[in-house]
């Protein structure tokens, strides 16, 4: 197996007493990989600026990612344009600090990313962060004829057709 295509290690070392600003981008070669990686037609653009603190072993992170994507659309096909402009919050914790128990995670958690060796890979969380921020059924303005024309049923049309009612539809006058 590979590295990841966005790889942007950080290392453990070179963060302060009072954290860092680091800002990231994606080559052209990294987007396309990434792009094939997470079934899109097109990564356009992908940035990130974070700031990263030390607390210990565990690295806080929080920034924004900016995307700019195709996705393929879920009824058609075609390409369905997606902006990404997300904030995040990440904590890398060594690996198996967190002694492998589930926890349960409320809205306001961070999430965590475990780490080995004295870096983490900020590009790597930034690219699952935006790919987790796309729509995961994309639909392009004209989904819905295509489907139409198709003979795809709405579920609305899908469930009078189903109703017990619908056979005697046309009987009654």
């Amino acid at each position: 197996m590979t590295g990841p295509e966005f790889s942007r290690p950080v290392r453990i070392d070179t963060l302060g007493e009072g954290g860092r600003m680091i800002a990231i981008e994606a080559a052209e070669g990294e987007r396309a990989a990434l792009a094939e990686r997470f079934g899109l037609l097109a990564l356009e653009a992908l940035t990130a600026e974070a700031n990263l603190r030390r607390e210990g072993d565990v690295i806080l992170a929080e920034g924004r990612v900016k995307a700019r994507a195709v996705q393929v659309c879920v009824a058609s096909g075609g390409p369905v344009p997606a902006d990404v402009d997300e904030t995040f919050s990440l904590r890398f914790v060594p690996e198996g600090q967190d002694g492998g128990e589930e926890l349960e995670l409320d809205a306001g958690d961070i999430d965590s990313i475990d780490y080995a060796g004295g870096a983490v890979d900020l590009g790597e969380a930034v690219a699952e962060t935006m790919a987790l921020s796309l729509d995961p059924f994309p639909r392009a303005a004209d989904a819905d004829a295509i489907l139409k024309k198709a003979g795809v049923l709405t579920e609305q049309e899908a469930a009078e057709a189903s109703s017990p009612f619908a056979a005697l539809k046309g009987k009654l006058r």
